[in-house]
């Protein structure tokens, strides 16, 4: 056991510092996928979105494929298997805990995504809890809190106001009442960072906990819930070049521990008992296992530990300076393009994640991005993003205006209330950047090659 346990979590040297105008991305699966074009012929696959998923790493999938084998249900199974997926899942959560720079004390709860860990934590918050959102966050942050109070707090326009209005919120508040704000470390539509460590300060000050969504910061940037002073993170594997449907909740114990079980069942219980009255007493776990009832995913959790060391291993110095190059080539091309409109709400100055927004004049954003498909063979991405308030208000239009996610019915040519957006990360080469510029500014001079219609919702190539 202890043979395939080592040889699987042995950790390499952190890498030397390269030359970003020289490192290579990670491999990750399907960089050689092929796709046709309508146009005729086919072209290597560009997948420019990594903000709905990441590829996983061939690395991670090399990994489970090794232990794939040896799978077996975790906790109390007296086989051998059994002990050693016990074993791998939890070590898994120490490796997790590691790359989070938890504090001791903080526990690491495996959960299916981002959004499912913000609604366990939205249903262990205390009675009368009152909860501060800004109107910028992903729905997954925006939505869960339904048993709470609830302020929403408006787009801030730099960093310093994000905290000024954050601090002025909470001044006001009952000061007596548990409190928790929930902020994104990064914009899933500009890639903007926030300042979160000020953020959290600035919670504590006024007697408020705080936890940070970082589906779109913890796979670009290295995270520390000590140095940001965060009470606890979510993130999801998929975005973090793992695949699977697997997320983690990470923090402070008390709260989790003081709850009923996100899930009540097998697992999540210590003791089940019979009373004389025909009644069941349960005594519940008070660690992580409070609330991971059930068979857990042992794959999908070894995947996001398998992507944490390869992360770690690559040398995030290296990886957040050569993303930057790619972020400075993405803004320098669009902004060769007059008709594109790139959305921010911190200026051109503010630092971000590979996350880029934008809409041209004269195109419907799903029809550009059709186009971009079936002409250029690119991914990316269409629509309000599930930020409906941030996208219509960085489009000028009402935050409360309804949409959905994905296009509107909106014929091609006809404006839309919706944006464009292209992602990458560690595993996207050059060439996908620049064939992804070049397409921009083809489609914008000389239109579409095809003819596109509207189907349900969607814009398609014309058969």
């Amino acid at each position: 056991m202890s043979a395939f346990l080592n040889s699987a979590t042995a950790t390499a040297a952190t890498a030397a510092a390269v030359d970003p105008a020289c490192a290579e991305p990670l491999p990750v699966l399907g960089r050689d996928v092929t796709v046709p074009l309508v146009t005729g012929g086919e072209v290597t696959y560009a997948a420019l979105d990594y903000a709905a998923s990441a590829p996983a790493l061939q690395r991670v999938w090399d990994d489970v494929a090794a232990y794939a084998p040896y799978y077996g249900s975790v906790h109390r199974g007296a086989g051998y298997l059994s002990q050693l997926s016990t074993d791998l899942f939890e070590q898994s959560r120490a490796t997790v805990a590691e790359f989070l720079d938890c504090r001791p004390g903080d526990q690491v709860v495996f959960t299916r995504s981002t959004t499912d860990s913000l609604n366990l934590l939205a249903a262990a918050l205390p009675a009368g809890c009152q909860v501060f959102v800004f109107e910028t966050e992903h729905h997954a942050s925006l939505l869960p809190w339904t048993n709470a109070q609830v302020t929403y707090l408006n787009a801030p326009r730099t960093p310093a106001q994000a905290v000024a209005t954050l601090e002025r919120a909470l001044a006001d508040r009952d000061p007596y009442g548990p409190a928790l704000v929930c902020v994104t470390g990064a914009s899933n539509v500009t890639g903007e960072l926030w300042p979160v460590k000020e953020l959290a300060a600035a919670a504590h000050t006024h007697g408020a906990r705080i936890v940070l969504d970082a589906a779109q910061l913890a796979p670009h940037h290295p995270l520390s819930v000590r140095d940001l002073g965060v009470d606890w993170v979510a993130f999801s594997g998929h975005k973090l070049y793992a695949p699977f449907g697997s997320g983690v909740l990470a923090g402070r114990a008390d709260w989790l521990q003081e709850a009923e079980p996100y899930l009540a069942g097998g697992g999540a219980s210590r003791k089940v008992a019979r009373r004389e009255d025909g009644g069941v007493d349960v005594e519940w776990h008070t660690t992580a296992a409070r609330h991971e009832a059930g068979s857990p995913n042992v794959i999908g959790v070894y995947s996001i530990a398998s992507a944490c060391r390869a992360l770690k291993e690559a040398g995030f110095e290296n990886l957040v300076a050569r993303e930057n190059r790619l972020i400075a080539r993405v803004r320098e091309g669009l902004a060769d393009v007059p008709a594109v409109r790139v959305l921010s709400l911190f200026g051109d100055d503010a630092p971000r994640v590979g996350v880029i927004s934008f809409v041209v004049d004269g195109w419907n954003s799903s029809h550009f991005a059709a186009a971009l498909s079936a002409e250029y063979g690119i991914g990316v991405r269409d629509g309000l993003f599930c930020a409906h308030p941030l996208v219509r208000t960085l489009l000028g239009s009402e935050p409360q205006e309804p949409g959905e996610c994905g296009a509107p019915e909106a014929a091609p040519g006809e404006r839309s209330l919706n944006a464009i957006r292209v992602s990458f990360g560690a595993g996207t080469p050059d060439e996908h950047v620049e064939r992804f510029l070049r397409a921009v500014k083809e489609l914008v001079a000389d239109g579409a090659k095809w003819q596109y219609r509207t189907e349900e919702g969607r814009c398609v190539p014309a058969v």
